[in-house]
């Protein structure tokens, strides 16, 4: 353990459980019958011995998955939940931010609302006017701040509410989500003051999704699964191990929802009619080749649907063709979610010549250190004569593979090769 002295957060062994009701009550003569009932629920584990330690001045982030534990540590931090099991310790003064609008009045204005959420956080009414106007000259609200704040919008109410955060002058600030709303000035001004937090031996805890943000500026990093730890420690190696575990969890989806439905698929099937005596059945020609399926693979040549940038993508091509074709050319395009087309080679402009295709086979067409960014990519796969002008079989955007980036700074859908010269 660390120096007491040192330590702004002590958390040991913590836990947390919420009962979950199974029956909704929406009527008065529910509830009155609910009352001699015996209520269903179940218990939901939140955290499950939780132990870290905070230094003093340190930005400290906590990240995972949403329903990982992140914001009930938080609450229980800011004393607005009790924890079943465990003890928490701070040294300091304590500013939460912890949802939209919490603290806020809806029906008062703004500068009603400034007295009312410093004097929750223990200013003093002369404190407050002696920073009244530094508060609202940073949340940059001036010619609204007469106005209720219902109608303020979303990224209105965090400028406000960080304001007075910021402005209450504790040893520790704690923030959930402060980044995800509001322009890239506002967050830009949030990390300034975070900075400015922990020059003056101020500590910063942060719950957030950007990753990014984790990379640049925290100290060090708490990542989180199910209420339980995982890593504490390097950033770099807390991002990278959430970065992993959401691709595995994103395979697992996609495998499971694609063994759902080859099951309904199967199931749906009607029995083949029996041909009655005297009448012929008029069948759809068969195609004289097709694109049976098409499957994705690591480098390794592992079932993969989910990739990391840089990252070697084998997408094997399967075929029928049901007599001999000459010289087809297989073509694909990949697109991204919003429908953009970025890219279309085929065998021909890429001066891989097919001599023939007759029976089953596949082809495997790679992407070598993959240049895509975070986002889910369509796949369309064609198959033609040699000439492009006759199409045996096109699969349109049907087969589909995802990214997860651990790029800092995404910019844009691909990562550019490239370099700066002066």
């Amino acid at each position: 353990m660390n120096n007491e002295n040192n330590v702004a957060i002590a958390v040991n062994n913590l836990s947390k459980t919420f009962k979950i009701p199974h029956n909704r009550i929406s009527t008065l003569r529910g509830a009155f019958v609910s009352a001699f009932k015996n209520k269903a629920y179940e218990k939901f584990k939140a955290l499950d011995k939780v132990s870290f330690e905070v230094k003093k001045g340190e930005f400290f982030g906590i990240i995972g998955r949403n329903g990982s534990g992140k914001s009930t540590l938080l609450k229980l931090l800011a004393s607005i939940y009790t924890p079943d099991t465990g003890r928490i310790k701070i040294n300091g003064r304590v500013s939460p931010f912890l949802e939209l609008g919490i603290g806020f009045n809806p029906e008062l204005s703004g500068r009603d609302n400034i007295y009312l959420n410093a004097t929750v956080l223990g200013l003093t009414r002369k404190q407050i006017e002696e920073k009244f106007a530094k508060i609202v000259a940073f949340s940059e609200l001036e010619r609204f701040i007469d106005q209720k704040i219902k109608n303020y919008s979303s990224g209105m109410q965090v400028r406000l509410a960080f304001s007075v955060a910021i402005h209450a002058n504790r040893d520790i600030l704690l923030m959930d989500e402060v980044l995800a709303v509001g322009d890239t000035n506002f967050q830009q001004k949030c990390l300034e003051e975070f900075n400015k937090y922990r020059k003056q031996g101020r500590t910063v805890i942060l719950v957030t999704h950007d990753m990014g943000t984790v990379q640049r500026h925290c100290d060090r990093a708490l990542l989180l699964r199910n209420g339980k730890v995982v890593l504490i420690g390097n950033p770099l190696k807390a991002v990278e191990k959430y970065v992993n575990q959401n691709m595995s969890d994103e395979e697992n989806r996609i495998e499971k929802n694609s063994e759902n439905t080859e099951n309904n698929n199967s199931a749906a099937e009607p029995p083949s009619a029996p041909v009655s005596a005297g009448k012929t059945t008029n069948p759809r020609p068969k195609k004289a080749a097709k694109i049976t399926r098409v499957t994705f693979l690591d480098k390794n040549g592992k079932p993969k649907n989910v990739f990391g940038t840089g990252e070697d993508i084998i997408a094997k091509i399967h075929y029928q063709s049901n007599k001999k074709i000459l010289k087809p050319v297989v073509g694909i395009a990949i697109y991204t979610q919003g429908g953009i087309h970025l890219t279309g080679p085929n065998t021909r402009t890429s001066h891989h010549l097919i001599d023939k295709m007759e029976g089953k086979g596949s082809l495997d067409f790679v992407i070598k250190n993959n240049p895509f960014y975070s986002g889910t990519y369509a796949l369309t796969v064609a198959l033609y004569d040699w000439e492009c002008v006759h199409p045996y079989d096109i699969k349109d955007r049907a087969y589909q593979f995802k990214i997860f980036s651990k790029e800092e700074n995404q910019l844009g859908t691909i990562k550019l090769n490239h370099l700066w010269k002066n």
